[in-house]
């Protein structure tokens, strides 16, 4: 059993953590290629909840992109797809690394860790699993990149929006525009209708980004 902390609650092994926990099934094999890292894995529970309630562990597409976007130091994008689907769309300044090899990559504490994957249960987590490693500089894309492909290459406004959120649709525009997006303001959409009625000679959504739609976790 691991030492207790001063909070009551002692760093727990990551086996233990995981055993029992659904939603991080098969997180384990992110050890496999370093089992010295794997038994010696701790995570403390209570700050690692604590992150999590305060929405420390994730960042939107939209902060994402600006970081991207100013070059922020250290920052670090990292895409835990597999190579066919990195190869048909990946996020500027992506870097691909295998699932099962992301605990013996060597990260420096001052990196800005992002990680990245379709819809963001990978990434979420592989976040814990870096936290269990002793990352703190770490987050995982919320929506994964659906997210970014809705929210920075494809956003969308009503045409009868208020003064604010217009206000803020241009400014999200204009991030959109320098990765290459197509900011769209819809009609609002028939009676009875889900979805928004696009105005004609809107242009098309970029199509290898809509290619990766519904890959996986």
């Amino acid at each position: 059993m691991g030492a207790t902390g001063a909070d009551g609650l002692s760093g727990v092994s990551i086996r233990r953590v995981l055993a029992g926990g659904a939603a991080l099934g098969g997180a384990l094999a992110l050890f496999a290629g370093s089992p010295y890292r794997a038994r010696h894995a701790t995570l403390d529970i209570e700050r690692v909840a604590a992150a999590i309630a305060r929405e420390e562990d994730h960042v939107t597409a939209l902060e994402l992109a600006a970081w991207i976007k100013d070059r922020k130091p250290g920052l670090r994008v990292v895409d835990l797809r597999d190579a066919a689907a990195f190869d048909v769309y990946h996020l500027p300044r992506a870097e691909r690394i295998a699932l099962e090899s992301l605990a013996s990559t060597p990260f420096r504490a001052t990196d800005t860790v992002v990680l990245v994957s379709d819809g963001g249960a990978h990434a979420a987590q592989a976040w814990v699993l870096l936290q269990a490693l002793g990352l703190r500089r770490v987050t995982f894309l919320r929506g994964g990149l659906n997210e970014w492909i809705d929210t920075v290459l494809n956003p969308t406004i009503g045409a009868d929006a208020a003064p604010g959120p217009l206000a803020a649709f241009r400014r999200v525009s204009e991030l959109s525009r320098y990765f290459g997006g197509v900011p769209r303001v819809v009609d609002a959409p028939p009676t009875g209708s889900a979805a928004p009625r696009v105005p004609a000679g809107t242009p098309e959504p970029p199509t290898k980004a809509a290619a990766v739609r519904g890959r996986g976790c």
